[in-house]
């Protein structure tokens, strides 16, 4: 690794700047006033998205930073929806109940299937908010259904839809339907190895079910629209979308496992994602400003990287292309403490189990290395990056639960927040 340059005060030239120009917050309770995130509002400029993300899921002072950060660009700077990483189709219920609808405690019951990823805490942060706000705020998901594991979650609405709207169609999403629920699963990591147990004669009967639908849905469209109405058309085609983009990605998984794969397949589900992002916002009231919640990885502008190739096209990528300074993209990470791996796990309820492991100090150029000489011991920094030195000396990794995402940091974030330690949330059942 080069030798970073050293400034007189004896640190690296980046962690000077970062000391010279990153603001440290005075608390991450999600309930505390709000006046030490102010230097955010300017940082963000008049970005229509806003992402804020994490390392690891499944992190205690990660998931009480994003409340607070929610907090803060809905009061202080008129956001109006939350986009998680969250399934698209399962997401309506949820803004539904966001926005009021149901009883309080109808909450459980609609998320009881899925990864405890914090999106609870923030609906019921919403829910609350939006019983007095002038201008209720939105929950909206972006994800393939089931983070891949499944594509019952999107392909059942569209049977419903199809029944009124094209019936000639409802045989071709039976069939699909029928082969969907011999694989489906919680997670992407569990349902890859029943797919890949499926005869490939079904495999490829699935893929084609799908393609075929997607044409007569889009040949049919006027027809569709007559009947049920244009948002009605618009739901059951994105969540269709949906259904196929999890249908490439567990295809792209299963060669993977089997070693013969490609991994900028796996670009299928970040394109969908940045897609969906863009169709909420296209469909938002005018004005209309998205905090859009994912892990790191998801989030950043450059291409991930493993081994110095291009693994996959991130969705960041695809939203810093569509939408320029529009997007900023903000990382969460943490100098020390302890991470949530997640070895893979057939027998696991998701496909995997949660490893509740200790960091090590963070290495020599990382960004996590800049914020703990640039700030004092137990600060939780909050620093851009559109300003920040690039090049050589700059940061060229960042963590990735307890490895190093390779990157170069300052091109791919356009901002950091950095807590002192982290340790993984209570009550994580996997």
């Amino acid at each position: 690794m080069p030798v970073q340059p050293v400034h007189p005060s004896g640190r690296d030239l980046f962690a000077q700047w970062l000391h010279d120009h990153a603001t440290t917050l005075a608390t991450l309770d999600p309930d505390a006033p709000l006046d030490d995130l102010e230097p955010l509002r300017a940082l963000i400029g008049d970005a229509r998205v806003v992402g804020i993300g994490e390392n690891s899921h499944f992190i205690h002072e990660f998931g009480l930073a994003r409340r607070r950060l929610l907090r803060f660009l809905v009061e202080r700077c008129g956001f109006t929806v939350l986009a998680f990483e969250y399934g698209f189709s399962e997401a309506l219920p949820l803004d539904a109940w966001a926005r009021g609808t149901g009883p309080d405690d109808d909450l459980a019951r609609i998320t009881a299937a899925d990864l405890p990823m914090g999106a609870p805490e923030l609906l019921h942060d919403l829910r609350l908010h939006n019983r007095t706000a002038a201008r209720p705020v939105g929950f909206a998901g972006v994800d393939i259904p089931a983070a891949g594991g499944s594509l019952l979650p999107a392909l059942r609405p569209v049977a419903d839809h199809l029944r009124e709207a094209d019936p000639g169609a409802l045989p071709q999403a039976e069939r699909a339907i029928g082969i969907a629920e011999r694989f489906a699963a919680g997670s992407a990591a569990a349902a890859a190895p029943a797919w890949g147990r499926l005869a490939a004669a079904e495999q490829d009967a699935l893929t084609a079910a799908l393609a075929r639908l997607l044409i007569r849905f889009r040949a049919t469209g006027p027809l569709q629209v007559a009947r049920t109405g244009r948002h009605a058309y618009e739901v059951a085609l994105r969540r269709l979308e949906a259904a196929a983009h999890a249908d490439h990605t567990l295809r792209a998984m299963a060669a993977l496992f089997a070693g013969d794969g490609v991994t900028i397949d796996l670009s299928a589900r970040e394109t969908y994602m940045a897609g969906s992002v863009l169709w909420h916002l296209e469909r938002a009231e005018p004005g209309a400003r998205v905090v859009l919640m994912a892990h790191n990885a998801h989030l950043q502008k450059e291409p991930v990287a493993f081994g110095g190739s291009e693994a996959t096209l991130p969705m960041g990528h695809y939203l810093r292309h569509a939408l320029g300074d529009d997007y900023f993209a903000l990382g969460v990470t943490s100098i020390g403490g302890r991470t949530a791996e997640m070895p893979l796990d057939e027998n696991a309820r998701f496909g995997f189990t949660v490893d509740d492991r200790e960091l090590e100090p963070p290495e020599e150029g990382s960004i996590e290395a800049a914020f703990a000489g640039a700030l004092p011991a137990g600060a939780t920094g909050l620093a851009g990056l559109r300003g920040a030195p690039k090049g050589a000396g700059s940061p060229d990794r960042t963590r990735l639960q307890s490895a190093y995402l390779h990157v170069p940091v300052a091109e791919a974030f356009d901002g950091m927040l950095c807590v002192p330690s982290s340790r993984v949330a209570d009550g994580i059942e996997i």
